[in-house]
């Protein structure tokens, strides 16, 4: 239901999982479940996983031959690539022109369809963000235009930033969405585009295409979800993968932990700070509450980055390999519980919200126009309606997630270890999941 002409900055753009209300099942056997389906996992791998299965050399096989053709064809890449500036001149349109009112569609865009949306797009098709990137098409359109190579820029993006380009983004867009108290007001929503947009384009310039890879935060979130799908490449060619094989083929480099901590730090602090201890605790204090929630952000995405660290160096390694790379080579692992409870954090938020960014869509100036049929229909809330079935299907990703989780660490392990290692050498990357598992469905409850 629309919330009428409002000022923006009158009404609360609230989302997450809704609070405990939705959660009617028993917390403390939720958790002992899950805790027990990580142990058993572990378990039943460690007698019969003794071999690694995974190789990206010779995983997959080839995907339909006129599949391949169509994916492959200039005309496929080029019909995204302009859905993607379609997609951006509607947002600049919306952001330019739109009135400062809740029912402005640019908001649904930039936190829903944009920042949730994004993940069950990339599990189904891939990293889709780098087929429609209107960033990269704009970088394509000047080294066009000046005859130069898309590919190159005047230098060489430099091996040692790694990731932690794409993971300062992802903090960035985390801090505008959960601590700016300002994160629901045209001016600042505008902004952050505005920047976002410019540092792209100049990253290309000085870096070529290649700075997309590493540091656009949306294409590394895309393409790390992206593995989890079906769809992979192996020497160029289309292939058809299991999400295992293909979550394997992740590519290890600096900064990826950095990536995956802000990534599950901030959805897990989105569930905290709505706790009843956590708003008590920002009442009671004497601090303002726009630092502690700064704290707070931090706090949790160092705390998940330093417990993943830590579960890592601690693993027992040969001579050959050295406990500071290991946290990059095991990152991977994190990516499904990354998924699973984004799901289980953002489910009725995406669909619900979601939908009514759908409807507000087709009347983007608040005219009582209805450019895409869309504007007379109404959110379907069944999932709200059923909270049992929500509960359980919450749960379920979360203990989901961090099942295939530990199957992706251990696979890694049995690889990379010494074979008196694999077992014990194991032990504190289990328990660095355990207590993810605890943690989050802890915050999943608590909200």
């Amino acid at each position: 239901m629309s919330l009428g002409p409002l000022p923006l900055a009158a009404v609360p753009f609230a989302h997450g999982i809704g609070g405990a209300k939705d959660l009617p099942v028993s917390p403390e056997l939720a958790i002992a479940g899950a805790v027990a389906a990580l142990v058993v996992s572990f378990t039943v791998l460690a007698v019969a996983w003794r071999e690694p299965r995974y190789d990206a050399a010779t995983s997959g096989r080839p995907a339909p031959g006129r599949l391949t053709r169509i994916v492959d064809s200039a005309a496929w890449a080029v019909l995204w690539r302009v859905v993607g500036m379609l997609l951006l001149a509607y947002t600049a349109m919306t952001a330019v022109l739109g009135k400062d009112l809740v029912t402005n569609p640019l908001f649904g865009i930039f936190y829903v369809w944009w920042w949730v949306g994004l993940v069950p797009a990339s599990l189904l098709f891939g990293p889709v963000w780098k087929a429609i990137s209107p960033v990269r098409t704009i970088h394509l359109a000047i080294a066009r235009v000046s005859r130069s190579d898309p590919e190159r820029g005047m230098y060489d993006y430099p091996e040692k930033l790694g990731h932690w380009p794409a993971a300062v983004g992802l903090f960035a867009f985390v801090w505008m969405e959960l601590v700016y108290p300002h994160a629901v007001e045209l001016g600042p929503v505008r902004l952050w585009c505005a920047v976002y947009l410019a540092v792209m384009i100049v990253g290309g310039a000085l870096f070529g295409s290649r700075f997309f890879e590493y540091a656009d935060p949306f294409e590394v979130y895309s393409s790390l979800v992206g593995r989890l799908s079906v769809w992979g490449r192996r020497d160029g060619l289309l292939v058809l993968r299991s999400p295992l094989a293909n979550l394997d083929t992740v590519p290890v480099r600096r900064g990826l932990v950095a990536v995956v901590a802000v990534l599950f730090g901030s959805t897990a602090f989105d569930s905290f700070k709505d706790s009843v201890p956590w708003v008590t605790r920002v009442q009671d204090s004497r601090w303002p509450a726009f630092l502690l929630d700064n704290l707070g952000l931090l706090g949790f995405c160092l705390v998940v980055g330093l417990v993943f660290s830590l579960g890592c160096v601690l693993t027992g390694v040969g001579d050959d390999l050295r406990h500071r790379e290991l946290p990059n080579l095991f990152a991977h692992s994190v990516v499904p519980i990354i998924v699973g409870y984004i799901f289980a954090h953002y489910l009725t938020y995406l669909v619900e919200v979601g939908q009514q960014t759908l409807i507000e869509a087709s009347d983007p100036f608040g005219t009582g126009s209805n450019w895409f049929g869309t504007a007379d229909l109404g959110v379907n809330y069944w999932l709200s309606y059923h909270p049992t079935f929500l509960a359980s299907l919450k749960v379920l990703c979360v203990v989901l997630g961090h099942v295939v989780g530990v199957i992706a660490a251990h696979d890694r392990a049995v690889r990379i270890l010494p074979r008196r290692h694999q077992l014990t050498g194991q032990l504190p990357l289990l328990l660095a999941m355990v207590a993810f598992t605890v943690g989050g469905l802890y915050l999943l409850f608590a909200a």
